[in-house]
């Protein structure tokens, strides 16, 4: 049974394409290369003129509506940048879109979409994930002639997210060993997927979800598109709830295989990406490359060995607020930050006795927080510290048990520290 996407409809997608997506630069990432032996790439759809990839599904669908759907106009739901997609091929095309945003959705892109769409668009916000917000988006389209644009489950969205695989496959030529993707509904990994098989069966096909938004690999394992009973909204640019029906039927039988990484070694991954590579990623955007970095460190299969391996880049649509966030997850991660309840005892110079005889020299304290209670003989603090290495850990947990105060060691994933911190 032939899908819903094939080689060609990539190819005319692409064609359409020409004037309004930019062919982005591949980048090599010298430290990815020396960690796996390989020629590591990334495939910078950050530089797009939305800063993502989806500006290429969201126009060559939208090219191809009659001139009666365009003047009934558009509806979209989308976290952030199918959106921006949909806003410049409204502005392009002379579309009016009304375009439905989860509220959690980052300033930044909030703003980008309103500048990119101007007077074409209209924003609403939903409270509730991307799937509660498409629900509102369909209910929009119900009585009326404007067409829904799908971020990811449409032949025309899927065809012209495929046509970055044409393109590196023209930057590359037959060194292109293996694609890393990543993936949310589904719309990028199945138009490449469905362009590679026909004209690159040879390369290798791998897409990366967030642990906390892995609808594709639950269908995989399920043998059908199901509900994740919960999204981790972090990953906001690929957390979706259920995979999408044309995505996973191309991805069930063209990709190779779809890999699962934690939010946090994302974060870590978006640190090393800004600080040794240059590069503002979203945590979407990072997927890839975390990818690559685990399976170097042996935490994946090895998926990099010969030729070159490009990771796609997805987005750049990044919120600097968020990096206190992104640096607190990376912490957590690595296992260098920690937190604690410690009951002080109310006296002068007990604070300094937790310093002198618990903190040591790698040890630094970046939370604290205490209430005093002039009625009770102690008072608990929330203390937060980062701890050098691992090493530094296991010396610093051996000193708390030595030590006379009551110190009990909060879980991660508390909901007292989630309420705290």
């Amino acid at each position: 049974m032939p899908h819903s996407v094939s080689g060609v409809d990539v190819d005319e997608a692409a064609e359409r394409l020409a004037h309004v997506a930019r062919v982005t630069p591949l980048q090599e990432i010298e430290r990815l290369s020396e960690a796996t032996g390989a020629r590591i790439y990334v495939k910078r759809e950050d530089l797009q003129p939305v800063r993502s990839f989806k500006l290429r599904g969201a126009y060559n669908a939208m090219a191809q509506l009659s001139d009666s759907e365009r003047q009934a106009g558009v509806v979209c739901a989308s976290a952030g940048n199918h959106a921006q997609g949909v806003a410049m091929a409204c502005a392009r095309l002379g579309i009016h879109g009304t375009i439905f945003l989860p509220s959690s959705t980052p300033r930044q892109k909030r703003q980008r979409i309103a500048t990119i769409g101007g007077s074409w668009i209209t924003m609403r916000f939903v409270d509730g994930t991307f799937d509660e917000t498409q629900a509102v988006a369909l209910e929009e389209t119900k009585g009326s002639w404007k067409t829904y644009i799908h971020p990811y489950d449409d032949p025309a969205v899927i065809a012209g997210q495929g046509s970055v695989a044409k393109e590196i496959s023209e930057q590359l030529g037959d060194a292109l060993s293996t694609v890393v993707i990543p993936v949310g509904g589904g719309g990028l990994i199945a138009g490449m997927a469905a362009w590679l098989h026909e004209n690159r069966p040879d390369v290798r096909i791998i897409g990366v979800e967030s642990s906390g938004a892995a609808s594709t690999r639950a269908a995989l394992e399920a043998g059908t598109a199901i509900d994740l009973p919960r999204v981790d909204m972090f990953v906001d640019g690929t957390a979706v709830g259920r995979a999408g029906r044309y995505t996973y039927e191309i991805v069930r039988d063209l990709v190779d295989e779809v890999v699962v990484v934690p939010e946090g070694a994302v974060c870590t991954e978006m640190l090393d990406l800004y600080h040794l590579d240059g590069i503002i990623a979203e945590p979407a955007g990072a997927l890839a490359t975390t990818a690559i970095s685990m399976s170097a460190a042996g935490l994946l299969s090895n998926f990099t060995q010969g030729g070159v391996t490009v990771g796609i880049l997805s987005g750049g649509n990044n919120d600097l607020t968020r990096y206190n966030e992104v640096q607190e997850r990376s912490q957590v991660y690595r296992n260098l930050r920690h937190y604690f309840l410690v009951s002080f005892p109310q006296r002068p110079g007990a604070l300094r006795e937790f310093l002198d005889d618990v903190l040591g020299p790698e040890d630094d304290i970046l939370y604290f927080e205490y209430t005093k209670r002039n009625n009770r003989e102690t008072g608990p603090a929330l203390v937060g510290i980062d701890t050098g290495s691992e090493n530094s850990l296991v010396e610093l947990r051996a000193r708390m048990t030595q030590s006379d105060l009551n110190i009990q060691e909060l879980d991660a994933d508390s909901e007292l520290l989630r309420f705290m911190v």
